[in-house]
Parts: structure tokens; C-alpha cells; sequence
């Protein structure tokens, strides 16, 4: 894919309208790089001018703050907004919760102020805008998806709606699980949780919401994070439905339908 860069669009006098912050799981992550390849056709696909940091991108720092290291988080935080408000940046789009709360909440008492979208509202207003045009009885027609919430994208942020009406354009029945919006359970990815391991409890908190998701009978779980992603394919791996049940991001749904 041939994947424009900031640096080199400022080098011939251009800048990009969206800043696609990828994270380090869509960079680094095998599975997670599925999801960056998916949203990055969609915005080739209906034109955006966008660009990524490349190289220049570090980790936003959440990790090192979650986990307790403030001054790791801070030295990250000021080198990457530096390098932002260096390139003039105002719109930033990112695929993962965790990129989206930092950027967006945190950021600004640091002197990073930028207007921050989250991808599954980014898919949600071209749908509407009529940008993105799913394909009549597309690849997901008829089938029955359950919806993930996000910690940091619903409780901490309050976006509930967005993903679910990009889910409802691509014709599938949406089942929810009984514990979803407000009242969702964590993937158990979320406050560093993915980097350490677990405390010893009766069942690890993945198993129990993959078995919940797994219940209601659907076809494809779907998540709006990385990190969501990862716990809940463990899951699902556990147990072992791997043939009956697919784990995709919201990306991923839409750019096999148009």
C-alpha cells in the first residue's frame, strides 16, 4: 500500500486534512495491522486526504501513565506533540480507544489540542454524508453481529451510538449481549492490564465476555479496539469456535463491504 506520510507531503509544500494516528498495536501487532490496512483502504478508497506520522509517531504514553510511570508518559507526550503542532496538525483520526482517550482528553493540559475522532464516528459520518456506499446484500447480509463496547471508547467517553449505526448499515442483525452500553465488561485489556498478568480469580475476565458474546448465537463479534480484539479472539480461540465465530473490527466489516 502505498501510504502517504506526513513529512513528505510538508516537504512539497501539502498537508494532510486528517492525521490517521495508527498506535503502536496497529502498527506492530499482526493482527492489529489487518485493521489499520482496512480503514487506511477505505480512506484510498473514497479519497481523504490523509497521512501518518510514520517513524515520527511514538506511543501516545497512555500505557506508561496507566501503569503508574508519569514521567515516561510525559517525555513521550511532549515529543509527539511537538512533532503535531510542528507539522500544524488539527484533525487526528485513530482506530484505537486507548490513542483516542489520551489524544483527546489528556493531551490538551500538555499543549496538545487537536480535535480527535474516533474511527467508528468517523465511519458513521461518511455513511451519513453518503461517502461510503455499501454494496446491496454485501458480504454480511442477514448475519447476526454482537457489538463489543469499548471501555475507554463507552464508559470513558460516552460513544455508545457511532459503532452500532455503522454496523446497522451493513444490513445484519445486531444482537446485544445483556451486559453492553454503560453496563458493558471490560475485554480485561484496559489500565495496562494487557501488559501484566492476571491476579488469580476463578475464570480470566476475556473467557468470561468472549463466552457472553458467544451466547447470543452470533456470527461475528464486533470490537472498535485493538486491544479488544486481541482478548476477545483468545477467547474465542479458548473456546474453540474459531469456525462458527469471527472477532473483527468495525474497519474491517466495512471494507469488505464496499
Amino acid at each position: 500500500m502505498q501510504v502517504p506520510v506526513v513529512a513528505e507531503l510538508f516537504a512539497n509544500g501539502r498537508s494532510p486534512d486528517i492525521l490517521f494516528w495508527v498506535g503502536c498495536s496497529g502498527s506492530f501487532d499482526q493482527r492489529a495491522q489487518k485493521i489499520t490496512r482496512a480503514f487506511a483502504t477505505i480512506l484510498e478508497k473514497i479519497g481523504i486526504n490523509y497521512a501518518i506520522l510514520g517513524k515520527e509517531e511514538m506511543c501516545n504514553g497512555d500505557p506508561a501513565r496507566r501503569a503508574g510511570n508519569e514521567f515516561l508518559f510525559q517525555m513521550m507526550a511532549y515529543q509527539n506533540i511537538q512533532v503535531l503542532n510542528n507539522y500544524g496538525i488539527k484533525k487526528i483520526v485513530t482506530a484505537c480507544p486507548h490513542c483516542f482517550n489520551i489524544l483527546k482528553n489528556e493531551y490538551p493540559a500538555l499543549g496538545g489540542n487537536y480535535d480527535v475522532i474516533h474511527h467508528s464516528v468517523f465511519l458513521q459520518q461518511l455513511i451519513d454524508e453518503g461517502k461510503i456506499k455499501l454494496k446491496d446484500g454485501g458480504s454480511f447480509k442477514g448475519k447476526k453481529i454482537t457489538y463489543h463496547d469499548s471501555c475507554y471508547l463507552g464508559r470513558a467517553n460516552n460513544i455508545y451510538e457511532a459503532p452500532r449505526r455503522v454496523l446497522e448499515a451493513l444490513d445484519a442483525e445486531l444482537i446485544e449481549m445483556k451486559r453492553c452500553r454503560s453496563n458493558g465488561l471490560c475485554c480485561g485489556a484496559g489500565g495496562a492490564q494487557m501488559f501484566k498478568e492476571e491476579e488469580k480469580g476463578n475464570t480470566r475476565v476475556n473467557f468470561e465476555r468472549t463466552n457472553e458474546a458467544i451466547a447470543t448465537g452470533a456470527h461475528v463479534i464486533a470490537a472498535a479496539c485493538p486491544f479488544c480484539n486481541t482478548m476477545l479472539t483468545d477467547g474465542v480461540k479458548n473456546a474453540e469456535k474459531e469456525s462458527e465465530t469471527k472477532v473483527m473490527d468495525i474497519a474491517e466489516l466495512i471494507a469488505a463491504s464496499i
